[in-house]
């Protein structure tokens, strides 16, 4: 069965708290999934998942360094991660603090590995964003979020 690695780095708990909400999203379609803090994840564990999220405060327009880190370490393995899906999810101290942009630099390492991106018409497009603390828009969001991308990975992995 196909699974997903959930991971995130949060200092103040805001973007954990996106991971959790994402994390109920996805048992709501029966994927299995791991939630995990980015900073106990290794690089070589991508391998075991067909989908990787991974959430970040936004730190100067741009992801967290652990989560930057291990895009720079998983050059090791280029095109092993080809045909699996990938997603984001972003958190910000204040509008217009660069939520899309730490999503699209997430969404853009992902697409250079030739993951597969699920995008959302309706909801906030890229990825969820949230200002602060997650709000109950913010948590809806995150719970659309992880349902799309646990029905992308049924599709592609059935």
């Amino acid at each position: 069965m196909a699974k997903i690695l959930l991971a995130y780095y949060s200092q103040s708990g805001h973007t954990k708290k996106m991971a959790e909400c994402i994390f109920e999203g996805i048992k709501k379609e029966n994927v299995d999934v791991v939630l995990k803090n980015v900073e106990e994840v290794k690089v070589d564990e991508w391998l075991e998942y067909q989908g990787i999220i991974l959430g970040s405060p936004v730190y100067y327009g741009s992801m967290a360094f652990p989560i930057k880190k291990l895009f720079d370490d998983s050059v090791k393995f280029h095109t092993k991660l080809d045909g699996r899906v990938g997603g984001a999810f972003a958190s910000s101290a204040n509008i217009g603090g660069g939520n899309e942009t730490t999503i699209l630099d997430i969404l853009n390492a992902m697409l250079i590995h030739g993951m597969i991106i699920q995008g959302d018409p309706k909801g906030d497009h890229y990825g969820p964003v949230a200002i602060g603390m997650p709000d109950e828009r913010s948590q809806k969001q995150c719970l659309r979020y992880g349902e799309r991308v646990a029905r992308l990975l049924k599709k592609v992995f059935p």
